[in-house]
């Protein structure tokens, strides 16, 4: 078991980063897949039309200080407007942080939507608002995995669009968020999670791609436990509309997807060249990063990587000037950069963000708080216009000064760019139809 980081968020709950080769990995993998090719295989027997759009979701999970960020106030008194200085970009007019150097020089790719917010301040429950679109209701449980009452973007996709070729449509990495299962959609739409962080000399994903080094002997020893799981899972009857033959048939093809020269390719990120690996950074978020252009590069259709410790209740401006925002500027301005120079960006949305921004007003240990109302996100590829500013909070970031923008108007927006339908439903197991978007989600005006 490897562990990249532990963070105590102030809700009191850990969550660690724990990159696990144990019963997650294996069960996950060796049960889940199978069900995701089962879909998948529905889907394209279906004939949906696609547009051919993958997804990169960066999320910065404990919250982004966007004031410090993508929309300072220079101007506002000092307990607002906080130590670092706004600088220019390649965007003439426009001017972000001046510790995201290498960002600024490729503002003419991304734009940055600053009358963003929403209502609530708290880890759990926002990240669910922000993935899905919904606020979560009576009921929820943010210490559960996964904890949607709503499908996640990337299951949205997943559900929508299918897969392309033999890799699975929707990755997490190097873990699974909390928030971002699949809801009612069921197992076959929840993120193959890599469990591995890619900027570890050793990085391989556990029961996916078996190493070199594994004889056949130990493989046949995990399709000896895949049967007795299989046992299990017919005791069982998983689910009432299948059957085992039809079960059977979908393990043995992710058996062979798990040992596929195609599959070890997508994921072996030592192929990447050094120079290119250095520009993206040896920390998690940079090769986290370029394992998300592998991915899509690969087929994958929707990659969320998620990226801890943005909770900065204390030190902000330290821990944000000598840890959190070099890794951002090298992993994004990278990321941005690659796609273009690969003709991947047109065809690839690139969005950032975190649960919600900080306060405004800086506390008592040189740190911000929660803060639902004002934050900021930005956006990339997939037809986003760049160089844009759209939108503005007011003079102090407290609340957008001009029309506000929120998570149901995200969602709506990252559907549109991918040509999923707006006014998709589904139905519940309890066979009550929810849309896809909430009823107030609009596509965010002026970003495409």
């Amino acid at each position: 078991m490897a562990v990249v980081n532990s963070h105590k968020y102030c809700d009191g709950i850990r969550r660690r980063d724990m990159l696990s080769i144990g019963s997650m990995g294996l069960f996950g993998s060796m049960i889940n897949l199978p069900r995701v090719m089962e879909a998948q295989a529905r889907a394209a027997a279906e004939g949906k039309p696609a547009k051919d759009i993958s997804m990169i979701l960066v999320f910065l999970h404990g919250g982004l200080s966007t004031i410090d960020t993508w929309d300072m106030k220079p101007d506002a008194p000092a307990e607002f407007r906080g130590e670092f200085d706004p600088k220019s970009t390649s965007v003439p007019g426009i001017q972000l942080c001046e510790h995201l150097p290498s960002l600024a020089q490729q503002h003419d790719k991304f734009s940055v939507v600053r009358s963003f917010g929403h209502s609530n301040s708290d880890h759990g429950p926002a990240d669910h608002y922000l993935l899905t679109g919904y606020h979560p209701v009576a009921g929820f449980n943010a210490g559960l995995n996964p904890n949607n009452q709503k499908p996640c973007m990337g299951s949205i996709v997943a559900r929508e669009l299918g897969p392309r070729g033999s890799v699975p449509p929707y990755v997490s990495i190097p873990k699974v968020h909390n928030s971002a299962g699949s809801s009612y959609l069921g197992a076959a739409y929840s993120p193959f999670g890599v469990l591995a962080d890619p900027s570890a000399p050793d990085f391989a994903v556990p029961d996916l791609a078996p190493p070199v080094t594994v004889d056949g002997k130990q493989l046949n020893n995990r399709r000896a436990l895949l049967s007795k799981l299989n046992r299990f899972e017919k005791a069982a009857e998983v689910t009432a509309n299948q059957s085992a033959k039809a079960l059977n048939t979908f393990q043995r093809k992710a058996f062979e997807l798990m040992t596929s020269d195609a599959t070890k390719a997508a994921f072996d990120i030592s192929q990447e060249p050094e120079k290119l690996r250095d520009e993206y950074g040896r920390h998690t978020l940079g090769q986290s990063c370029l394992m998300a252009r592998r991915l899509v590069e690969a087929g994958v259709r929707f990659v969320f990587v998620d990226h801890n410790n943005w909770d900065t209740h204390y030190n902000n401006f330290h821990v944000l000037k000598n840890d959190l925002l070099p890794h951002l500027d090298s992993g994004m301005s990278t990321l941005l950069r690659d796609l273009d120079d690969r003709g991947m960006l047109d065809t690839t949305l690139v969005l950032v963000t975190g649960e919600f921004g900080r306060t405004p007003r800086i506390n008592g240990s040189a740190g911000r708080d929660h803060w639902g109302p004002s934050s900021a996100i930005a956006m990339a590829g997939g037809g986003v216009h760049g160089g844009r500013i759209i939108g503005a909070s007011n003079e102090r970031a407290e609340r957008p000064a001009t029309t506000p923008y929120g998570p149901a108007d995200l969602v709506a927006t990252v559907y549109h760019a991918m040509g999923i339908d707006p006014a998709t439903e589904y139905e519940t197991p309890e066979g009550r139809p929810v849309p896809v978007v909430p009823g107030e989600g609009r596509v965010i005006d002026g970003l495409f």
